[in-house]
């Protein structure tokens, strides 16, 4: 990473470390995926200064402990992500930290914090998507799970949750 690409980062990563956006306090939907929710103060200058801008996107392999497979599966609770290529000033295999629903009948994740290579983490907002369906659950998921048919998303960089 430049040395001013680390001097700006490691200056929004002390601003941003002590209070962070977490995924405590969501509410949720009467189908079990989450309401809401607005992005802190915090993640929103951190992502500007990482020029991270809403609608920014950038694929990500979704769960750091099954790369490459054919069909994943993914449970309630946390996860860690991968950006697969640089994003804004976060290089390649950055990890992003985020939390899974899968009560709905798509899987819903939202990611709140990222750690580069080299760096401490700070906050972040942005949702796992993909197109045509493409994150909805196979049918044979069970309760607090879901198998996807690929192992890969965008990660878009949101201003809050909705």
């Amino acid at each position: 990473m430049p040395t001013t690409q680390a001097l700006l980062l490691g200056t929004f990563v002390l601003l941003a470390a002590s209070s962070g956006c977490t995924s405590s306090g969501v509410s949720l939907r009467p189908d079990g995926t989450p309401g809401p929710q607005e992005c802190s103060e915090e993640a929103n200058r951190t992502m500007r200064a990482l020029k991270l801008r809403v609608g920014d996107a950038q694929l990500v392999e979704l769960d750091a402990n099954q790369i490459g497979s054919r069909r994943p599966t993914l449970y309630d609770g946390p996860i860690e992500s991968i950006l697969e290529d640089d994003f804004g000033t976060l290089e390649a295999t950055t990890r992003l930290y985020g939390q899974v629903w899968t009560s709905g009948p798509q899987v819903v994740i939202r990611y709140y914090e990222a750690h580069p290579p080299d760096s401490e983490k700070f906050p972040i907002c942005a949702v796992a998507r993909l197109s045509q369906d493409q994150m909805r659950k196979s049918p044979d998921s069970k309760p607090g799970m879901a198998i996807l048919e690929g192992s890969t998303a965008a990660a878009y960089v949101v201003d809050a949750f909705r």
